[in-house]
């Protein structure tokens, strides 16, 4: 268990400090190239979506492989596919709205959403090397 938690604690500040950067980067990009247009969604919301989704879907498979389960392939497949499915529910509200101009809305998600899968894909091949 003393591994899961120093694994634990790797990760969630690596997750703070990933956040904290790329939130910063999207909020000056934003503020220099998109000035004018109004969002649906507030940044903050985005960023706070995909640190809950990552940081529990990471804590779940360190669980399961700290547990002696070190075939956790199927698992990252499944939760990866369950982090589809809220993504779309995440924005659902936004594409069934009438609000007018919904493709920059559907950017500003999906640009972090890749980058946070990268990161987390990065963070559990580790385990997969193990595995």
């Amino acid at each position: 268990m003393e591994a899961f938690k120093k694994r634990q604690i790797s990760f969630s500040l690596q997750l703070v400090a990933v956040t904290a950067i790329l939130f910063g980067v999207h909020t000056y990009l934003l503020s220099y190239f998109a000035e004018k247009i109004e969002f649906f969604f507030p940044l903050w919301h985005i960023y706070a979506f995909h640190f809950i989704v990552t940081a529990i879907f990471y804590t779940l498979i360190n669980f399961r492989f700290s547990s002696g389960k070190t075939n956790i392939f199927n698992l990252f497949m499944g939760l990866t596919f369950l982090k589809m499915v809220f993504a779309i529910l995440f924005l659902l509200p936004v594409l069934l709205s009438d609000f007018e101009n919904k493709q920059p809305d559907v950017f500003n998600f999906f640009i972090p959403y890749f980058l946070y899968l990268f990161f987390e894909v990065y963070a559990i091949s580790k385990f997969l090397q193990k595995a």
